[in-house]
């Protein structure tokens, strides 16, 4: 089948959202969402979070792609391939990704393609470039290799083009090649077009920088997002791995059990799906053992607003 998920498989993950359970939260912090049950598996699943305006979640922790495609043509596809399934084995289904060069997307759209994850994953894609009839080249060479006529979310990446391509990308929701549309930013200068754009359009989705340590996101852009009923993926989590040279050395101060934090990589994934606007926190990796120490961030109780200061005050102190 051409297309992201099947109808049926779709539907069947609808239902199970629907049997979803609410779990009190425990002293020292809040849950981080609704846990998925009605599943013929012991494996816990990463709690979900709605799509605004739809019947659609999705789960809480995602797959950032991009440097680790790029890493392709040294090291080949299978680091990718364990990482996407330590990913679905816990119930994660984004995959964030962006236009490569064709033989490097070739590969990766192998693997994509691959019984064992097509149709099993949300896959989004991108433009970028400032070129109206490249972008349109872009999105088809995505489909061509991914072998996909619809992808589940297109984005114009860090708001290239934004005036020519945002119409096309409306026709292509319109057309059923996209099921959701929406724009990305990667640096703190590119929030103010962004809010511009978000106070005058209507993107399903939006894509931002966020973390422990870059989290101007959350003055307002978030806010607005939740307001407006935009779905939020967040990128940068580890800041490109500069977050590991920050923390390196450094002992894991021991208030984070209050919320179940059991490393520097998940105090700043936790950080970040704390944020009730937050739908799906992307991650990067080529290691499966980080993968899911990365998903393990989307159990347990996540920080409160107490913590999130307190959280905020140490890192300003490294």
């Amino acid at each position: 089948m051409n297309g992201a998920w099947s109808v049926d498989r779709r539907s069947f993950l609808l239902r199970l959202a629907g049997l979803g359970v609410v779990l009190a939260a425990p002293p020292g912090g809040r849950l981080a969402g609704e846990v998925l049950s009605g599943r013929d598996t012991d494996q816990e699943l990463l709690p979900t979070r709605p799509i605004p305006g739809t019947g659609e979640r999705l789960p809480i922790v995602g797959f950032g792609s991009s440097a680790s495609v790029l890493a392709i043509p040294d090291e080949g596809t299978g680091p990718i391939v364990n990482v996407l399934r330590i990913l679905l084995e816990h119930g994660g289904l984004v995959v964030d990704t962006s236009v490569r060069t064709e033989a490097i997307d070739r590969e990766f759209g192998r693997v994509l393609s691959d019984a064992e994850f097509r149709n099993r994953l949300f896959v989004t894609a991108k433009v970028n470039t400032e070129d109206a009839a490249e972008g349109i080249a872009q999105f088809r060479q995505t489909q061509r290799l991914f072998g996909r006529r619809t992808l589940d979310l297109v984005q114009i990446e860090s708001l290239r083009g934004l005036r020519d391509h945002w119409p096309r990308l409306r026709e292509w929701k319109d057309s059923g090649e996209a099921r959701y549309i929406g724009v990305t930013v990667s640096n703190d200068a590119n929030h103010g077009p962004l809010e511009a754009f978000m106070r005058t359009e209507s993107p399903d989705f939006v894509h931002v920088n966020y973390s422990v340590v870059e989290n101007a996101a959350e003055e307002r852009l978030l806010p607005l997002a939740r307001d407006r009923g935009m779905a939020v993926l967040t990128n940068r989590p580890f800041m490109n791995g500069a977050w590991f040279g920050l923390v390196a050395g450094r002992a894991l101060p021991g208030w984070t059990a209050e919320f179940d934090c059991e490393s520097w990589a998940q105090f700043s994934v936790k950080y970040v799906l704390s944020n009730p606007a937050v739908t799906c926190a992307l991650t990067e990796t080529t290691n499966p053992d980080h993968m899911a120490e990365n998903v393990r961030s989307g159990f347990g109780r996540l920080p409160d607003d107490a913590a999130r200061t307190r959280m905020r005050e140490l890192v300003r102190s490294f």
